[in-house]
């Protein structure tokens, strides 16, 4: 098994370090970088000749229940989680999962969230709007930042706390077909295909996200825009202090 410290690309200087679960293509783990942390990611699946930054392939909960239990989660100041949670995202809910995206999925919210107490760490869990069992501490739309998209994100911040923006109105329709009716809008579908739905540059426009054109990373990637925030919000709170180092 490779160990924690062997993780390749660690742009460390005196960054303080947040660790990435979950971490897909590296949406999260660009924003946060942007912000000021070195990032470590770990991914079930194998994304170290896309993800921007140090990539570990690992169960995520298990290599995290081995830092804790060596110790080396003090190396970090945060964890940023974004687990798996399809049967109770909006793609997979209501009149949804009449259209085949319902069935058995994994719900590994709870899980993580033990997990990440027990870590003794400030926390974020990201999920999308749906019925996940998490705090809307934070909700992030991407017409607060001038995007492309609208994606819709929650966040859930563990031992810290921040503001929540305000929402902006958003400007008109997501362009494409729905329930039989095409709209057009300024904003486009970052999920599926066909439809009307957004092409692989289009998503890559819309969202800020150049380094990876692979349609499955970024139908789930995280606009680096939203992390950054969280991530600038979190080094402007007290707590940012005492954890960083």
């Amino acid at each position: 098994m490779t160990h924690p410290t062997d993780i390749r690309r660690d742009h460390s200087g005196d960054r303080p370090l947040l660790l990435d679960l979950f971490c897909c293509a590296g949406g999260a783990a660009t924003g946060y970088h942007r912000a000021g942390f070195t990032v470590h990611g770990v991914d079930l699946v194998d994304r170290s000749a896309r993800y921007p930054f140090a990539f570990r392939q690992g169960d995520a909960l298990t290599v995290l229940a081995a830092l804790i239990e060596s110790g080396e989660i003090r190396r970090y100041s945060a964890v940023h989680a974004s687990p798996p949670c399809q049967d109770k995202c909006a793609l997979t809910v209501g009149t949804n999962q009449a259209m085949g995206w319902g069935g058995t999925h994994i719900d590994l919210v709870a899980p993580t969230r033990e997990l990440l107490d027990a870590t003794g760490l400030p926390y974020v869990i990201e999920q999308p709007d749906g019925k996940a069992d998490v705090r809307k501490d934070i909700s992030l739309c991407g017409e607060m930042f001038g995007l492309g998209v609208l994606r819709h994100r929650n966040f859930e911040l563990g031992r810290w706390t921040a503001a929540q923006p305000k929402h902006v109105r958003h400007r008109g329709y997501v362009r494409g077909w729905r329930h039989g009716e095409y709209r057009d809008g300024p904003y486009v579908a970052a999920y599926g295909k066909g439809g009307g739905k957004a092409s692989v540059p289009e998503m890559q426009q819309a969202m800020g996200i150049d380094w990876t054109d692979v349609h499955e990373e970024l139908t789930e990637a995280i606009p680096p825009a939203y992390s950054e925030w969280l991530g600038r919000a979190f080094l402007a709170s007290p707590l940012a202090g005492a954890v960083a180092g």
